[in-house]
């Protein structure tokens, strides 16, 4: 029989008190969750994964050709960076995650992706700041400069409820910038957000990148027995690399 609650691992990190926990959920019928609580708050849950989902889905849809290179910022439980490597012509994808005990759980195999992802050969870990990496010279230390096939990144609430008061640059026109330069001609930036697209972001991600879209992600909530709503921003370079 399955325990009601178990604590699967509790680590102290620069961001705070990290727990991965394993519970039934009562009212629906004893179902395991698998959760991740940073500093008493709920960030992810495994009942919830559409979205996480959708973004990758919608993200590398606009994409031609193959042998694509991709990166995540945020590992969370693995579902975005599970939907990318569904598609075929993924050759190369780069999960940035600054939380080291979020990899180990997925190489232990402790949350639900962590098995596929680590035996995916196609997949990495980078134990590091996303946030810095695109402040500085990339996703990839062996290749300063390295241009990507798309970057989707799952990290903050939103583009202005942050996790850490230190992202707030990158959601400036200047950090969107900074970004764009590791985007090859016609790359994706899609981006997970807990509320719907808001018209703010969306028109500095027309400045920075001239094409973006938002979109609603819809999801059956089995705890408030409705319908629930996450964002998912979407960005595009144009083909020909600007100067």
């Amino acid at each position: 029989m399955a325990r009601p609650f178990e604590e699967l691992d509790y680590r102290k990190t620069r961001l705070g008190e990290l727990v991965l926990q394993r519970r039934s959920v009562l009212a629906l019928d004893g179902a395991e969750a698998v959760e991740v609580k940073l500093n008493g708050e709920y960030l992810m849950s495994s009942l919830f994964h559409v979205a996480e989902e959708d973004l990758a889905n919608r993200g590398l849809a606009p994409l031609a050709g193959r042998d694509w290179e991709i990166v995540v910022g945020g590992l969370g439980l693995g579902y975005t960076a599970a939907a990318a490597l569904a598609f075929p012509q993924v050759a190369r994808l780069v999960v940035v995650e600054a939380l080291e005990p979020v990899i180990d759980w997925h190489r232990q195999g402790l949350v639900p992706n962590g098995r596929q992802l680590s035996g995916d050969p196609r997949c990495s870990f980078l134990n590091a700041d996303f946030f810095a990496l695109a402040r500085g010279d990339g996703f990839d230390p062996a290749r300063p400069g390295h241009r990507w096939d798309a970057v989707l990144l799952d990290i903050d609430h939103t583009p202005s409820q942050l996790l850490n008061g230190a992202h707030a640059d990158f959601y400036s026109e200047e950090g969107l910038r900074r970004l764009g330069r590791f985007l090859k001609p016609g790359g994706v930036f899609a981006m997970w957000s807990n509320d719907e697209p808001g018209e703010a972001f969306l028109g500095l991600l027309r400045k920075v990148f001239g094409r973006a879209e938002g979109h609603i992600s819809l999801f059956e909530n089995p705890l408030t027995q409705g319908t629930s709503s996450n964002g998912i921003y979407l960005a595009r370079m144009p083909e020909e690399a600007r100067a």
